[in-house]
Order: C-alpha cells, then structure tokens, then sequence
C-alpha cells in the first residue's frame, strides 16, 4: 500500500517552569488546525492517555529493560495534553526530562473485550505525540517499587501534533517515527517494529476496561531516547 508521512510535530521545552514561551521561541507548537480537529481535540481532553511501556524491544534494552510477553501500560492525566501554542514546561524538581516519540491512536467508539480482527474498526485516527518523561524521578520510582505517574503526568508532558484520518493511513505499522532536538536526529525507527501492533493492544487494553471515544493510546517509543534541556528545540514527524 501506499505510506504516508505524519504531520510533523514541532515544539519547545521551556526556560523556566512557570514559563510556557521561552524568550528564543524559534518554533510553535502545531496541534489543531481545523475545526473537526478541534472537536477531536476537546474530544481528547475529556478521555484518557493509556501509554503502552516497552513495545519496541530495542528501547526496553537501551533502558536496561526484559522484553514484555504480554503489552503493559501506564495512564497520563489529560491535563498532560500541550495546548496549543504552548511549550513543553520542565518543573523544578526535574533534573533530567527524556523525550519518546510515539504514533497515537485516538478511539472512535466504545470498545469493550474487542477481539483482534474487529479491532481496527474502533480507531478514529492517528496522531503524533510524545511522552515526555521524567527520566529521573520515573528510576526513583521504579528502585522503589512505586507507579511512573508522576514521572508520566506533569502538565505538558504530553504534546500530540494534527489529527490524521483513519482513512489517511493504509498501515500504521508503516511509519517511519523520528525526532530531532536542535536539528539533531535522535530517534528514527518503523512502527513495523512494534512487539504489539495496535490491533493487539487494542484487544488488550478493552479487556480490561472499556476504551472511550477519544481515549488516545500511545503505541510505544522507537531507541534513541534522551534528555532536552530547557531552550532546546525538539521536531517530530
């Protein structure tokens, strides 16, 4: 079939924490642009974030992490959605902030217990996010034995770029997914190489709890994942 390219997704980490436009602002953030995609977006906002851990298997590595056998998945607070025009903020307390270029599937119905085969016909459409992490207080957490969710949740950790029709992507396991900070390439990697591909998770994840219209999961992250500092630039697409 034929491949599409995503809508790229540019954005900003912020200089300081109370600030959501940092002085050098050389890129705004792109996230809706149309009035249907603005009803998504409210649409989004009043759902939930289902965040799929470790679904590549060369980032559960570069992170010291086992391969799942089955999919597993934190929730990010919708709060976490960036606005539009806004900048990526890193609180104070965070030392070492980590972006995670992911494609997104936003929910068009209520699914629950979805087998594999029908999965598919619950999907809305795409779009481009990142799940930005506190990379040091998610180690804390785990050393711990404590949930991510606060290294997952603050506001802005979760940037997500133009919606994208269903219809406008044949296969969403043929995306190339890549980002890059300060014009640097940091990540690029297939959504081929998915451990579950959304048809999976999809089935998974309505097994056990039903998925909402406008429920966004978020697939998973490519290798390549690092730190931003603040007055960085990061593009995805």
């Amino acid at each position: 079939g034929r491949s599409v390219s995503l809508p790229p997704l540019p954005l900003l980490s912020s200089v300081h924490p109370a600030t959501l436009l940092s002085p050098n602002n050389r890129m705004a953030t792109t996230i809706i642009t149309t009035a249907t995609s603005d009803a998504i977006a409210k649409m989004m906002t009043q759902g939930k974030i289902l965040g799929i851990g470790r679904n590549y298997a060369d980032h559960a590595k570069e992170l010291g992490n086992a391969v799942p056998t089955r999919p597993f998945y934190f929730i990010k607070p919708t709060s976490s959605i960036l606005n539009k025009g806004a900048s990526v903020v890193r609180p104070k307390i965070v030392k070492d902030l980590h972006y995670e270029v992911e494609l997104g599937v936003v929910i068009k119905q209520s699914a629950k217990k979805v087998e594999e085969k029908d999965a598919m016909d619950y999907v809305l459409g795409y779009v481009l996010a990142l799940d930005m992490t506190a990379r040091d207080l998610q180690n804390e957490a785990r050393s711990k034995g404590l949930p991510w969710s606060e290294a997952k949740g603050y506001d802005t950790f979760c940037p997500v770029g133009d919606f994208i029709p269903k219809s406008a992507v044949p296969d969403p396991h043929s995306l190339k997914l890549t980002l890059a900070v300060d014009g640097v390439m940091k990540q690029s990697g297939p959504t081929s190489d998915m451990i579950f591909n959304v048809p999976q998770l999809i089935s998974h994840l309505s097994s056990i709890s039903t998925l909402d219209a406008g429920d966004l999961i978020l697939t998973g992250t490519p290798a390549g994942v690092g730190p931003v500092s603040p007055g960085e630039s990061m593009e995805a697409q």
